[in-house]
């Protein structure tokens, strides 16, 4: 991810910012993303979730 290298624009300032963007990529890692090996994202595989989840979704459980 670009906000770990302090050399960009996307590089975080604050704390804050930076714990958000990473949650975010995670979130989406976990439950948004279909991995090659597995063929279904983590998540379904833990057993946290039955279907692939869409970036609205994510953005739901914000507001």
């Amino acid at each position: 991810m670009r906000r770990f290298t302090r050399l960009t624009n996307a590089f975080s300032k604050k704390v804050e910012n930076h714990c958000a963007a990473v949650a975010l990529h995670f979130m989406h890692y976990n439950f948004c993303r279909i991995h090659q090996t597995l063929r279904v994202t983590p998540a379904m595989v833990a057993g946290v979730t039955d279907h692939v989840w869409e970036i609205g979704d994510v953005v739901d459980l914000l507001g």
